[in-house]
């Protein structure tokens, strides 16, 4: 159904996704009655509510909308599927469309302006001749670039959601493809829609199903070429591989291609996939390295971030006198240093580069600060710089060091998880004397390639993180390929300091880590460090899951306790289903108290909450608990969110977009956190994702008490599962350019 109308007002709008809920005044009479506002005005027009993305917000145009009518708990709205902008062929409406603020730089004087000069033939002008805006006086050439960027992105966008609605992509997905296509998107996607294999959440299941609609060929050379990205993207997102080997891409890449193909004559023949795979590495769009196959964006960062690291560790260390100043600050701030913690603070001096691991406890804190007080007692007056990949751990560096903390993305500039820098940012180089990382284990590959490409050269860095942890979630696997390089200087530290003497939860730990499944337990919950539940189904999991929650709640508090599952959505004993049963239980609906509805989540009143996506407010990971819902004095829905005493928040609904509930969250969302007592579901319904590294990174978390609810034999099986190792080239990399430049610095000193 297509309707005619112009905008009214806004209801809701969500500047990250560009969803929006409008009221829309027409005059068209097959508007159902169900859905027309009650109340009368004076034009007479029917008003009814609009829902999408991307709805026009000025009533400058009119737009036609083509949806369906949904009934919800709102009453009738019409979903909207298309909206298309009409803007009147007059000097007025153009001028009205120019100065809606819809395009970047454009206000109501410059509109007037623009009119002015080229009148109807304005907007003609804007998309066919944009350098003729240079005519009017206060259009310079840097106004008229973000001019031109604005109404080409806000147009493109349009064109790629129409191009695309066949495959019900949104917004945020539009602009993804923006990002990775630019101005040519629509022309791209056009001549093969295969393409769309190369962003990230495009499968190529999804692309062939709708593109096999036509008469587009089996063994399509565009159909081959999106199977073999689709193929190599599937092992980057879901196994953090960055190369597969050309055999298993083939393979890979068959079994899309001739899946539920039942007739032999059209599936597609290996030397039809070779065909295509030689093709794409002559153009360039993948390289072919030893026999393995990688994305060029892959092949480009594993390739710069080894260059990086072997030019940083191949430059001549200078030499300081340690010894003296360690002593000094072992005596003044009373510093106690353990043999090997000694090692590692002496090895930060001697080396550009240099790693610290071990598992919690073992003293990595201890020696940052001694390093930290002996190069201010070297070097007063240089810069030190520490970071994180998470809020959390940056702020335990700030609180255990007394020296300021970033998180990596804040540090390099980046904005969001987007891993895209904010515009007007300048990839300058990191001026530091001493730069320490820490919770390197989280850092991936592309974050890997930022750090290092910025390092200047005469800086000190120092990696800190523990090797067993599980791996980043982003593709690579940075900090162990670096540590099994053999060439960089690294202190393993394997003697517990932190917890008390004969802490159950650090030598059971260390049993994990060794695969030893002789592991100590204990069935008091109240009294007990490391205990263990049985439960013989999920269903009995999640109940005593929650009933042990609430009992450990009410005895030590809810900020102290935390349930971490192996898995986000799937199952009772899942993330996302224990945080709606436990809310029901320690924070029931109160009737004078309705839900906050944003997006998909429901929030009420003294809600555990936790931030899923790095913002200028909170961090990835952050834990707040939410004290306060109202309206501002614009009238205006905000939620108070307390992540501390002293950290308290004033949040929007579309900043609301990035929060959920905390009760339990994944293990790996854990990463980088610590929690003083941790419950942890073992059970049979969690095989296929219980691994050795996911158990030792969970029980890790905790500082006091660990509550293992399940069945032994589940934990004992992950423990003697290992994770798979990821395809990365990195460490033999960092090899090969360290000889070369070793080779160069030869011959110059030979010459």
């Amino acid at each position: 159904m297509s309707y005619l109308g112009v905008y009214d007002r806004t209801i809701f709008y969500n500047p990250a996704s560009k969803y929006c809920i409008i009221s829309v005044k027409t005059s068209d009479q097959s508007i159902p009655q169900q859905a027309r506002s009650a109340y009368k005005h004076r034009d007479h027009l029917i008003r009814f509510v609009a829902v999408g993305y991307e709805l026009p917000r000025t009533d400058k145009v009119s737009m036609r909308l083509d949806g369906e009518w949904q009934n919800s708990k709102h009453g009738y709205q019409l979903q909207v599927d298309q909206c298309e902008e009409i803007v009147p062929q007059t000097k007025d409406g153009v001028q009205g469309y120019l100065s809606s603020r819809l395009i970047k730089g454009v206000g109501e004087k410059t509109a007037e302006l623009i009119v002015g000069r080229f009148g109807a033939d304005a907007l003609k002008v804007l998309e066919n001749e944009p350098e003729r805006l240079l005519e009017i006086r206060g259009i310079t050439p840097a106004k008229l670039e973000d001019i031109k960027t604005s109404y080409a992105e806000s147009r493109c966008l349009r064109d790629l959601m129409l191009l695309l609605s066949p495959f019900q992509v949104t917004p945020a997905a539009a602009t993804k493809i923006y990002e990775h296509f630019g101005a040519k998107s629509v022309d791209i996607l056009r001549s093969n829609p295969y393409k769309l294999c190369q962003v990230s959440g495009f499968g190529f299941k999804r692309v062939d199903a709708i593109v096999r609609k036509g008469d587009t060929p089996m063994n399509s050379p565009m159909r081959i070429h999106g199977a073999i990205y689709a193929a190599l993207d599937a092992q980057r997102s879901e196994n953090g591989h960055l190369y597969l080997e050309t055999d298993a891409l083939r393979k890979t890449a068959l079994q899309l291609l001739n899946e539920k193909l039942p007739l032999p004559q059209m599936r597609v023949t290996p030397g039809e996939i070779e065909n295509v795979l030689e093709n794409m590495i002559l153009q360039g769009e993948v390289v072919s390295n030893s026999g393995n196959i990688y994305p060029l964006p892959c092949f480009t960062r594993e390739d710069e971030t080894a260059r990086q690291i072997a030019r940083l560790i191949s430059e001549p260390p200078q030499h300081f006198d340690v010894v003296s100043a360690l002593e000094h600050i072992r005596s003044s701030m009373e510093i106690p240093l353990s043999q090997r913690q000694s090692e590692a603070v002496y090895m930060a001096f001697r080396h550009n580069l240099s790693i610290v691991t071990g598992p919690p406890g073992t003293g990595k804190t201890t020696i940052l600060r001694a390093i930290i007080e002996v190069f201010k007692r070297l070097f007063p007056e240089s810069k030190i710089m520490l970071a994180a990949p998470t809020g959390r751990a940056s702020r335990r560096m700030v609180e255990s060091t007394g020296v300021e903390a970033k998180t990596l993305h804040s540090l390099l500039g980046l904005v969001g998880e987007d891993m895209e820098y904010g515009k007007g940012t300048r990839k300058e180089p990191l001026y530091a004397g001493l730069s320490i990382i820490d919770e390197t284990s989280m850092v991936d590959m592309w974050l890997a390639r930022q750090f290092f490409g910025r390092v200047e050269p005469g800086t000190k860095v120092v990696l800190v993180g523990d090797v067993d942890q599980l791996q980043s979630v982003g593709a690579g696997d940075v900090f162990r390929e670096m540590i099994d390089c053999g060439i960089i200087p690294v202190t393993v530290l394997d003697e517990i300091f932190r917890q008390k003497e004969g802490s159950m939860i650090a030598r059971n730990a260390k049993r994990i880590n060794e695969d030893n499944t002789g592991l100590d337990f204990q069935y008091d919950i109240e009294n007990g460090e490391f205990v263990f539940v049985k439960a013989k189904t999920q269903e009995e999991a999640a109940d005593d899951i929650c009933r042990i929650f609430c009992e450990l709640v009410n005895r030590h508090g809810i900020e102290h306790v935390q349930i971490l599952s192996p898995f986000r959505s799937e199952g009772l004993a899942s993330s996302d289903q224990l945080n709606r049963t436990i809310r029901e239980i320690v924070n029931p609906i109160q009737d004078n108290l309705p839900d906050l509805k944003v997006g998909g989540n429901y929030f009420r009143l003294n809600d555990k909450v936790m931030q899923n996506k790095n913002n200028g407010k909170a961090s990835n990971g952050d834990i707040g608990f939410i004290r306060k819902i109202g309206r501002n004095e614009n009238n205006e829905l905000k939620v108070t969110i307390a992540f501390s005493e002293s950290r308290i928040v004033e949040y929007g609904m579309e900043e609301m977009e990035h929060m959920e509930l905390a009760y339990a969250t994944t293990i790996h969302r854990a990463m980088g956190s610590e929690y003083d007592i941790v419950i942890l579901p073992v059970i049979r319904n969690h095989m296929r994702m219980l691994k050795r590294n996911l158990i030792y990174t969970a029980v890790t978390r905790a500082r006091e008490k660990v509550v293992l609810v399940g069945q032994k034999w589940v934990l004992f099986q992950a423990i003697h599962k290992t994770a798979d190792k990821r395809n990365t080239m990195l460490g033999e990399r960092i090899c090969k350019y360290a000889k070369s430049f070793a080779k160069q610095q030869e011959l110059k000193k030979a010459s």
